[in-house]
């Protein structure tokens, strides 16, 4: 199957077979998309003629990619079993989620780091997505990084770092979750997700 095929190109052959199936049965349209620095894909239910949509970064690692895929499809199931009776992430949408992954586990598709990761974040219904830090952190160690590129949270305090646009930025103190720094020569202060892949500067 065609769908199989292209799929497989992004994820384990055997996960393949089943998000395409999956595609089929809902059905929905699947789209893999260009990144998104938002976000790692999405779903839309149904809406002016159009039926369910998902839509998943093309430059996502392959366990990234797949526990996106899941994550989404568990949006549509959540959205078919109750509309939209239930906040995005809410626990019912975490029940779903956690069914719609043991056929992976049962394969034993991931290494153990990201299937503690996963297990940890199913088991604590306030974390919101990917935005939960240790799940990131465990897709994160099998992302290549780019050359003279560094996540944030490993370089020093102090230290200077540019951002793709060419932006740059002095990395400040953790505040809670994230860091602040400030913007050269500007001043204004932002705050960064620790995770954030950026460039280091001598």
């Amino acid at each position: 199957m065609e769908r199989v095929s292209v799929l497989a190109k992004y994820i384990p052959l055997e996960a393949a077979q089943i998000i395409a199936q999956w595609i089929v049965d809902s059905p929905c349209q699947f789209t893999i998309s260009r990144s998104r620095k938002s976000k790692f894909g999405d779903y839309r239910p149904p809406y002016g003629g159009k039926g369910h949509r998902i839509s998943i970064n093309n430059n996502l690692n392959q366990y990234a990619f797949l526990i996106t895929s899941v994550h989404e499809f568990a949006h549509l199931k959540t959205w078919k079993e109750h509309k939209n009776k239930f906040k995005p992430h809410s626990l019912v949408w975490k029940n779903n989620f956690k069914e719609l992954m043991q056929p992976f586990f049962a394969l034993e598709i991931f290494p153990t780091d990201i299937k503690e990761a996963v297990s940890a974040y199913l088991s604590n219904p306030s974390a919101s997505s990917c935005t939960d830090l240790n799940l990131y952190r465990a897709l994160q160690r099998y992302d290549t990084v780019k050359d003279g590129h560094i996540v944030l949270e490993h370089l020093p305090q102090d230290r200077l770092f540019a951002l793709s646009s060419g932006r740059v930025f002095e990395k400040g103190p953790k505040l809670r979750k994230r860091y602040r720094c400030v913007e050269k020569p500007s001043g204004k202060v932002y705050l960064f997700n620790p995770l954030a892949e950026v460039k280091m500067l001598s």
